[in-house]
C-alpha cells in the first residue's frame, strides 16, 4: 500500500482493530495511532511516498528461569506489547538504508556481508549479521529502505537488541521470502547476528521469545535443537498485568558479579567433570554437598541447587499454565523470586551492601500487593536493574504510583503479554 494510502487508512480507524489485536491495551490505542502515523510521516521524509509495509516485534520478559539457559537448562520466557517497529519498502539498488529513530543513517552494501571486526558493538554489525545468515540459509535476501522506531527501552532487561533483530529478519521474510521463514528460524538467525557479527556469547532465550511469540517454553538441553512450546496466555481473562519496574541501580562493576554466576554454576559441573550443570544429576550434587563445599565454597553449592530447583519451577509454571491452574502458577513465580534472593543471591552486590535498590523494590512491592494482591521477583541477570511482577488489576494503579514515587515517575511499566511474535502488521 502506498504510504499516503496506509495514513488515511489508518486515521480513518481501519487499522484499530488490527492494532488492538496486537497490543491488547485499548487504552493505549491512540498512542499506538499516532506512533503509526508519525512513523510513515519519518519514513517519507527519508526515501519519500513509496509502496510501504509494516513490520513488528516484541520486546520480551523472562517469566522462569533466573539465571538457567547457560547451563542448557529451562527457561519460560514472554513477548510484551512494547515493540520495535518498522516502516520498510523494498528497492533494487543492492543498498540498504535504515534509520532508526535518534539513530544516524546506516548504509549497507549487498555485495560486502563479511563480518568486521572494527563493527562489532553496533547495530551495523547485527543488521548484516542477520543478512549473512539469511542467506548462507539458502533464503532469498534483498536491499530495502526502512525507518524503524521501538519503545522497548534499552538497558530495560526487555530485550531490545533482539528485538531489532527479529524486525530485521521478518523484514527479509516478508519482502523476499513470501513470510515463509519460520519463527524459529529468524530467532536462531538472530543469535548468530549477535554472537558472532555483534560480538555477544548470549543465550538463545531473548531472540526466541520476541520472534515466537505469547509464553514461550525454552528447554535448552540440546542448545542447538532447542525444545519450545508456545503457551497462550490471556492475563486480561485472569484479571492480571505485568509490572516491569526500572529501579535506576548502576550497572557500574557489576560485571564479576554477573560472571561470578555461570563461572561458580561451571565450576560445580567441572567438579563432576562436565561442562554444565545440566550434564549433572541434582541426586550427584546433594550427595556430595561436604566434598563440593570443601573445594569450591558454600555459594556455588547454593547456586547449583537453585538451578535444579528452578528448571523444575519452570516446568511447574508451563504445566500450570497449561491446565489453567494460574494460582499455581503465580506460586511459582513467588517461589523463584524467594529462591533468587535466597540461594542464586543476584538481587544486590555484596561489594556495596549500602545500594539495594531491587531488594527495596521487593521490598515495598509485597508491602503494597499483601497477601492477594499478586506476586514479584527479580528480573533478569539481576544485582541492579528491574523487578516483575504479577498484579491484580485493580491494584496497579496504586502499585505504579508507589513504585513512582520511589524510583521516580515512569519507573513503572504497565505491559501486556502479547500473543505475536515477529510479524507484518500490514
Amino acid at each position: 500500500m502506498k504510504s499516503s494510502e496506509l495514513k488515511n487508512y489508518i486515521q480513518s480507524g481501519q487499522l484499530s482493530e488490527r492494532l488492538l489485536d496486537i497490543y491488547i491495551d485499548s487504552d493505549r490505542l491512540d498512542y499506538q495511532t499516532g506512533r503509526y502515523l508519525k512513523a510513515i510521516e519519518e519514513f517519507e521524509k527519508l526515501y519519500g511516498k513509496q509502496d510501504i509495509r509494516i513490520i513488528s516485534a516484541p520486546g520480551r520478559t523472562e517469566v522462569g528461569g533466573n539465571h538457567t539457559d547457560h547451563q542448557h537448562g529451562k527457561v519460560l520466557a514472554a513477548s510484551i506489547n512494547d515493540d520495535a517497529i518498522a516502516v520498510v519498502s523494498s528497492n533494487d539498488s543492492g543498498q540498504i538504508s535504515i534509520k532508526s529513530s535518534g539513530y544516524d543513517m546506516i548504509s549497507i552494501s549487498l555485495d560486502d556481508l563479511s563480518k568486521d571486526d572494527s563493527e562489532e558493538g553496533t547495530t551495523k554489525a547485527l543488521i548484516k549479521g542477520v543478512l549473512a545468515k539469511t542467506k548462507a540459509l539458502g533464503y532469498n535476501i534483498g536491499s530495502f529502505d526502512a525507518y524503524i522506531t521501538s519503545d522497548v527501552l534499552g538497558g530495560s532487561g526487555l530485550s531490545s537488541s533482539a528485538a531489532f533483530e527479529t524486525v530485521i529478519g521478518n523484514i527479509l521474510s516478508s519482502l523476499y521470502n513470501d513470510s515463509k521463514i519460520d519463527a524459529v528460524t529468524i530467532a536462531i538467525i538472530g543469535q548468530y547476528a549477535e554472537n558472532v557479527y555483534f560480538g555477544k556469547p548470549c543465550g538463545l532465550m531473548d531472540q526466541m521469545a520476541c520472534s515466537v511469540g505469547s509464553l514461550c517454553y525454552m528447554d535448552f538441553a540440546d542448545p542447538a535443537k532447542p525444545d519450545i512450546e508456545r503457551i497462550e496466555l490471556d492475563m486480561d481473562s485472569e484479571g492480571y498485568s505485568l509490572c516491569i519496574t526500572d529501579t535506576k541501580g548502576s550497572h557500574a562493576d557489576l560485571t564479576p558479579d554477573y560472571a561470578a554466576v555461570p563461572a561458580e554454576m561451571k565450576a560445580v559441573a567441572a567438579f563432576f567433570e562436565k561442562e554444565v550443570l545440566n550434564d549433572v544429576s541434582e541426586k550427584d550434587v546433594s550427595d556430595n554437598i561436604p566434598s563440593i563445599r570443601e573445594k569450591l565454597g558454600d555459594r556455588p553449592v547454593l547456586r547449583a541447587l537453585h538451578y535444579y530447583e528452578e528448571c523444575s519451577r519452570v516446568t511447574a509454571e508451563a504445566q500450570a499454565l497449561r491446565s489453567g491452574s494460574f494460582d499455581k502458577f503465580l506460586e511459582c513465580v513467588k517461589a523463584s523470586g524467594d529462591s533468587s534472593f535466597k540461594f542464586l543471591q543476584n538481587v544486590y552486590t555484596n561489594h556495596d551492601v549500602n545500594h539495594q535498590n531491587v531488594s527495596i523494590a521487593l521490598c515495598i512491592s509485597e508491602k503494597v500487593l499483601g497477601r492477594d494482591g499478586g506476586v514479584c521477583r527479580v528480573h533478569g541477570g539481576g544485582f541492579a536493574g528491574t523487578i516483575q511482577a504479577f498484579i491484580k488489576n485493580e491494584k496497579v494503579a496504586e502499585y505504579k504510583a508507589e513504585m513512582d514515587k520511589v524510583f521516580g515517575e515512569g519507573s513503572c511499566a504497565v505491559l501486556k503479554i502479547r500473543k505475536y511474535g515477529g510479524i507484518t502488521v500490514i
